[in-house]
């Protein structure tokens, strides 16, 4: 019975002195990355990786790994290869996952075609060769509401077509002629403050290519997908609610 009584209370020991262990090693991390390289003194995050010794380093979504010591610092992937699963992207991933429910759709083009019952959000600049192939691609699919973030990273000629086809009487009209039909949009002007928030957005959201497809349970697609992926990711969500 004495035993079955201090078993409690010897586990809880045991969790306080693994996690004073590793509050001391990340302050060791911390401490040792913040004297020797300046720029890693605003770390997010330092946690143990499933590889014995290793700990990942987290600042804002970029990942670095160090030992417990800090004496050495890795960039790049980690790679289970038992899993054979990318550990590296896996985290980013999760890191980066979009919630579609907090987009700010008041700064994206809708276009919906029939009911527009099934939702997409894209990401394209309007001299991206792979945006002008989707745009066709897309054209077959069907009972959909696209939600399109012109993001004009690839020139400064793309800045000044996203904010002519922003301005223009008609966004979704002057997207089409110019995607589907290759005429250039009209010359225009308004408040284009929405295309420096999408720039923004963007980059939180590390999307450095376009197209870059957004569902809505946040997994994200990045190059031309082929409409029938596109449908397949469609008829996925919708079978699962």
């Amino acid at each position: 019975m004495k035993t079955t009584k201090l078993l409690p209370s010897l586990l809880a020991a045991a969790a306080l002195l693994c996690s004073l262990g590793a509050s001391a090693q990340e302050a060791a991390i911390r401490k040792a990355l913040a004297e020797r390289i300046p720029q890693l003194s605003q770390i997010d995050e330092v946690s143990a990786t499933p590889m014995k010794g290793l700990y990942e380093v987290r600042i804002g979504t970029d990942l670095f790994y160090s030992d417990a010591q800090g004496n050495f610092l890795i960039q790049g992937e980690l790679i289970d290869t038992q899993a054979r699963r990318n550990l590296t992207e896996d985290r980013i991933n999760k890191l980066t996952a979009v919630d579609f429910a907090a987009l700010p759709l008041k700064d994206a083009i809708t276009i919906v075609r029939g009911k527009g019952e099934r939702k997409l959000a894209v990401f394209e600049d309007p001299n991206c060769g792979y945006c002008k192939r989707f745009e066709k691609d897309l054209q077959s699919l069907d009972n959909i509401t696209v939600y399109l973030f012109l993001y004009p990273i690839l020139s400064p000629d793309s800045a000044e077509k996203s904010r002519n086809i922003w301005c223009a009487k008609s966004p979704e009209d002057a997207w089409h002629d110019h995607m589907l039909r290759d005429k250039t949009p009209a010359a225009a002007s308004c408040d284009t403050a929405a295309l420096q928030r999408n720039l923004t957005l963007g980059r939180k959201y590390k999307i450095t290519g376009t197209p870059t497809l957004i569902f809505t349970d946040g997994s994200r697609a990045p190059g031309a997908l082929p409409a029938k992926e596109v449908q397949k990711h469609l008829d996925r969500l919708a079978s699962a609610k």
